[in-house]
């Protein structure tokens, strides 16, 4: 995972321009040769800047490429004219540890821009053809990188993961193309093997074996010019009448370890966050909790950790959501389970993926109930009283179960709440204290 940059040399006819990295960049009839960068880049002083596209467009250098493939592609571009807006709100959440990852491994801030066109910085996106993730991961190649796939987990999803997977293996492309990040990014996209073949076809008919020279298929074809125009717009808004809003430098998340496969609506209230957020910044979780047999690795919004830590240790765990599988015996009903599990029929759906109420004798279930050793779905069988509560501005579930002294389990069964909606200022519930 990493971020910086190659200032890269572009070649026009035979000449070349040294640069930091030995990487070259081809250039095609009717491409505007680079220049030098001696004055392109002025000294600035050392203050990091408020806004994290200033600080891409500080490291941009291969927008200095023109030609008509470029042009087109920019103009495309610039006919969505809410494509940069909507990129900036997902990038508050991703594109800083994108970019300190790129910086870390000394690649061409370019490279941060990938997501932007691989997905709009959507780490939930799919394609038809399988590839998923901000970085749009195929499953082979995720398995090659050693990026996580089950029923519960998907790292091609998951920020970090992806990441991770997405720089090493450009950087593995890299160094296959000899140090030129142009055809490294054509492979990412077409497939090693295919720009391999395109170059053994220019070999063989004695032509140049630089991008631009080489036939691929339509997407490869647009891939790079794309990825250049979108940098020339981000290096320049001004000069296209393009307005990004601005997205702070500054981390937008830290990672949390919560020790146990905790479920994600009950994460946020013990962070006392909304759970979307929680949903954004963790979307490798494919069940709405932190999956089994793996690392509890939690991502939490930036400064949020502490307080999610202290009322974890405050809470009784055995109250705390957590996964269990249950294998379904004749005569059971969604009723009965989440009766027993202290959670509900809506939850036991979503996570099951069932539609309607039948379920078979011998199928396992996956259950993330809050109270897995007593559930309750009416009122306590004991002599304690109901009590009103009118829900104030500020409340959630954890914060009121503790008032009360009673189970977040309990109020959402008292009250029939799905786990995943935020408590609303005004909202009545009953509780029954010293019954739970």
């Amino acid at each position: 995972m990493s971020i910086a940059f190659y200032i890269i040399a572009f070649l026009s006819a035979c000449e070349t321009v040294a640069t930091r990295d030995t990487a070259t960049v081809g250039t095609e009839p009717g491409t505007t040769p680079a220049s030098d960068g001696a004055d392109e880049h002025p000294v600035v002083n050392d203050q990091p800047p408020d806004d994290l596209w200033v600080r891409i467009r500080s490291g941009l250098h291969w927008q200095s490429i023109d030609n008509p493939r470029v042009a087109r592609a920019r103009q495309a571009l610039l006919a969505q004219s809410n494509y940069l807006p909507l990129v900036s709100e997902r990038a508050n959440y991703y594109l800083f540890y994108i970019v300190e990852e790129i910086d870390q491994r000394d690649m061409p801030l370019e490279i941060a821009l990938i997501p932007v066109i691989e997905s709009m910085l959507d780490p939930t996106a799919s394609s038809y053809s399988g590839a998923a993730g901000l970085w749009q991961i195929m499953p082979r190649t995720g398995e090659h990188l050693g990026i996580e796939q089950n029923n519960w987990y998907d790292g091609r999803h998951a920020v970090r993961d992806s990441t991770a997977g997405a720089l090493d293996y450009l950087q593995m492309l890299h160094d296959r193309f000899d140090d030129d990040w142009l055809l490294a990014l054509a492979a990412y996209n077409a497939g090693r093997g295919t720009v391999l073949r395109a170059q053994k076809v220019n070999v063989s008919a004695s032509q140049p074996t630089d991008y631009w020279s080489l036939r691929l298929r339509q997407q490869a074809y647009e891939y790079v010019p794309k990825l250049i125009a979108l940098s020339q717009i981000v290096a320049d808004p001004d000069k296209y009448g393009v307005n990004i809003p601005p997205v702070p430098n500054r981390p937008s998340f830290e990672v949390a370890d919560p020790g146990l496969p905790l479920n994600l609506a009950h994460a946020a209230q013990l962070a006392e966050i909304d759970v979307t957020i929680l949903h954004a910044l963790n979307p490798g979780q494919l069940r709405g909790t932190i999956a089994p047999y793996r690392s509890t690795e939690l991502l939490l919004p930036y400064g949020s950790s502490q307080r999610f830590q202290s009322n974890l240790e405050k809470a009784n765990r055995g109250e705390i959501t957590q996964w269990h599988e249950y294998r379904v015996k004749p005569g059971d009903t969604l009723w009965d389970i989440a009766r027993s599990f202290g959670t509900d029929v809506a939850l036991l759906r979503r996570e099951n993926g069932i539609k309607g109420n039948t379920i078979r004798a011998g199928q396992t279930l996956t259950i993330t109930g809050f109270n897995p050793r007593r559930g309750q779905s009416g009122p306590p069988e004991s002599d304690a009283k109901a009590q009103g509560y009118l829900v104030r501005a500020g409340d959630s579930l954890y914060l009121i179960a503790n008032r009360f002294r009673v189970s977040v389990g309990n109020i959402i069964a008292w009250n029939e709440l799905d786990p995943d909606d935020y408590l609303q200022p005004g909202q009545k519930l009953t509780l029954y204290p010293g019954g739970s």
